[in-house]
Formats: structure tokens, sequence, C-alpha cells
């Protein structure tokens, strides 16, 4: 069994669409396992690298360079029998009312009246982490605007996904201690939301900065200036390796 991580896109909300809105897919076996958030572009990926549309996301904060493309996958869903309030949406609990409010509260959500947006999914709330396919994730807070609205995302072992958030050292400590690719959001230069390449050369030790994947850049000049520095920088469409987890599991899966 292999695991790998594939970014669908990397780009910041200005940068997505020439670079792919933030998103990645947990892979096993080359086949998606877990997509973590859904932007316009980034679904739009999905469907040309997997034929499909996904079946389980985890959704990190509702910015909508992040939700966009979940109007697109409520309509796919819910005019299809077969997928109809089955494909998985993983939510941390804090955020659920303002996914809510963003994209389930309008009115007359097909012109035929009748449903409610969330018919289409199968709403999991989270708090510390949630089991997908026998499979423990952990969950954590970060820093991107409010607290409590945006958050990361760990599978044991395996890779951390920051999501928006200025520097973490407190979480990665705790969340980033069994040798997991941390892939991080970092651009060229940082502001009150978003980390720059500075701000983790400053608040990260050797050992994990070397183990961060930079994403969220602005432009692609902000891409070879970071590796210029001497740091790992995805680009869309990389799948990178990563090793087995070791978190808790079901047996046989």
């Amino acid at each position: 069994m292999s695991w790998s991580l594939r970014f669908l896109g990397v780009g910041n909300a200005q940068a997505a669409p020439l670079l792919g809105s933030a998103s990645c897919v947990l892979e096993r076996d080359g086949a998606p396992f877990l997509m973590v958030d859904c932007g316009v572009e980034a679904l739009t990926h999905y469907l040309s690298r997997y034929g499909a549309h996904p079946d389980a996301l985890f959704i990190t904060h509702v910015h909508m360079d992040h939700v966009a493309g979940l109007e697109r996958l409520f309509f796919a869903s819910y005019f299809d029998p077969s997928r109809r309030g089955r494909v998985r949406l993983y939510v941390p609990a804090n955020i659920v009312p303002y996914l809510q409010q963003r994209l389930a509260e309008y009115p007359g959500v097909v012109a035929e009246d009748g449903a409610n947006w969330w018919d289409a999914f199968q709403l999991v709330p989270v708090t510390r982490g949630f089991w997908h396919r026998g499979r423990w994730f952990d969950v954590f807070p970060v820093r991107h605007h409010l607290p409590d609205t945006a958050f990361g995302l760990r599978l044991q072992g395996s890779f951390v996904w920051t999501g928006d958030t200025r520097p973490i050292p407190e979480m990665l400590a705790k969340y980033a201690g069994d040798g997991e690719l941390v892939a991080h959001d970092c651009a060229l230069h940082g502001n009150p939301s978003h980390s720059g390449i500075d701000d983790l050369e400053r608040e990260y030790p050797p050992e994990l900065l070397g183990r961060c994947l930079l994403y969220h850049y602005e432009s692609l000049a902000a891409r070879e200036a970071l590796r210029t520095r001497g740091h790992r920088v995805a680009e869309a469409g990389d799948a990178i390796a990563l090793a087995d987890p070791t978190g808790p599991q079901v047996a046989g899966q």
C-alpha cells in the first residue's frame, strides 16, 4: 500500500486562476482517498485528474477560494440518486455556521424547490478529529483571521496540511512530531493572515523547516524566489510520496 499527496492547486486567492486554488488530495495506491478544500479551480482539476467527483472532503475554512466548488458539487450530487446524501463533508464544528451562511441559506437552492442544500451531502461535524475509511485524522486550529475559524489536518506519521495560517510552532510541535511532511501556507511576503518566508525562517527550527513543502504563494516569481532561498515548493499536479501512517487505524483497513 502506498500513500501520496497530490496538489490540485498551490496559489493564493489572487493567483488561483494561474496556479489553482490551494487544495490537495490524499491518495492511496494512486486513487483518491480524501480531498482537502474545494475551490472552483480545485474541483475542475480534481475532475480532470480522476474523471469523477469527490466522495469525501475536509474543509479547512470557508473563504470562497476554498469552498466555492461546493456549489458545483451540490448540483452534481443532488441530481444523482447514487450520490445524493452520500458525499461526506468533514467540517470543523466551529465553522459549520459560517458554511451554512455562505452556501446553504439562500432560498430555493434548486428551481423546483423542495431541496435543502445539505440534502446533497453527509455532514460530519468534527472537533479534535475524525475517522475516515478506517484511518484517524487529527484536526487542530490554526492562525487565520478570527480564532477558531480555520483548521489544519494531520494523518499521523504521514502528512500535515496547515491550511491558511500564520506560523504555528506550538501546534506543529504537537501535530508534526512524528516525521510528517508539512504542507505549509507560505508566500514570499507575509501579511496579518498568511505566512511569509521570513516568518517561517524566524519561527521554525531547521529540522521542521526542512520538512515543510510550501504552497499558497502569490506568483511564479515568488515560487522561484522561495526555491532560491533553499526551500521546497509545491507545484500544481505534484504527487509527493508519503510515509505510511503511524496513527490509529481500524484493523484490516
